[in-house]
């Protein structure tokens, strides 16, 4: 009896040591998993979590009515709190809440006497398995107001208001497929994942808006080509008679450079261009008083 309860106690221990042995060594590869993790996200993090913006300028040369008109771009890539089921800025983290980039793409110009004022928000999760959240598009100009709001619900729901009758006030459902406008985030957060190839994709709110396109995905072929320090990601869109190309930093933070899109506009293939001025980083929020204006001059918008 003693001898079979000493093998008894025996098997027991041996198993609890084998059993703690693999708990620890689990929990070993866990940490050592988060450190790697850490250490991979470390530039990203010091980057995007400083409680500051990335503002950039550009100069602009846009196509419009057949022709190209000087003007001013700017792009506000920024990171908050977002409520994914409210699809809003949250007010404050809470257990709800998850962290995206948010690009604000702006853009005046003048054409003839009146001008126009764009701009083109997309809320993208900083986990890059998901689409965008939420894109919002607006277009002012003397005619009158463009507006237009995609929220990624079980489709993608879009809310499109226009003052054109070819262009009026309706809502549209459609599959999920790439968005052109969610790319400008996914280079900033990680352009290895870049979609190339033959692909299915929903142009740009702007380009749509403005030029009375039908809201659906187009066929594409789309490329990413290196040279120097710089990286070319470029996508055609043969039914469109359309090409973006987007020229970014190689090395992190993959800072958007310049960009060009080439369209058909009154029989004309003219090209829009878009050269970076300056980069500065800033809580703009917090900036908004009379001796505040010294960054805008930086920024060369005064």
């Amino acid at each position: 009896m003693k001898r079979t309860m000493h093998l008894y106690s025996t098997i027991i221990f041996s198993f609890l040591f084998l059993f703690c042995t693999k708990s620890e060594q689990q929990k070993a590869i866990k940490s050592k998993t988060s450190i790697e993790k850490n250490e991979k996200n470390l530039k990203f993090n010091d980057y995007w979590y400083t409680g500051k913006a990335e503002i950039t300028s550009y100069k602009l040369t846009q196509v419009r009515y057949g022709e190209i008109h000087t003007g001013i771009a700017v792009n506000i890539f920024v990171t908050e709190d977002f409520l994914p089921e409210k699809q809003v800025k949250a007010d404050y983290q809470n257990k709800s809440t998850i962290p995206i980039l948010k690009l604000n793409s702006t853009k005046k110009y003048t054409t003839g006497i009146y001008p126009y004022s764009l701009m083109t928000s997309t809320f993208s999760p900083i986990n890059i398995i998901n689409k965008a959240i939420k894109i919002s598009f607006s277009a002012q100009e003397w005619c009158g107001n463009t507006f237009v709001q995609l929220n990624n619900k079980a489709n993608f729901q879009v809310d499109f208001y226009s003052y054109f009758e070819s262009n009026s006030d309706r809502k549209i459902s459609l599959k999920k497929n790439i968005l052109e406008n969610e790319l400008w985030n996914l280079i900033r957060i990680s352009p290895k994942e870049l979609p190339t190839g033959k692909l299915q994709v929903i142009p740009s709110f702007e380009y749509l808006g403005l030029n009375h396109k039908k809201f659906e995905a187009y066929e594409a072929i789309a490329s990413l080509k290196e040279k120097g320090g710089f990286q070319f990601y470029s996508i055609n869109y043969p039914k469109l008679n359309r090409t973006l190309t987007l020229k970014f930093t190689k090395s992190f933070p993959h800072t958007m450079e310049s960009w060009e899109e080439t369209v058909s506009s009154r029989g004309k293939q003219l090209t829009t261009k878009a050269e970076k001025i300056k980069t500065i980083q800033a809580a703009y929020w917090n900036k908004n008083g009379v001796a505040d204006v010294s960054e805008r001059k930086e920024l060369g918008l005064d």
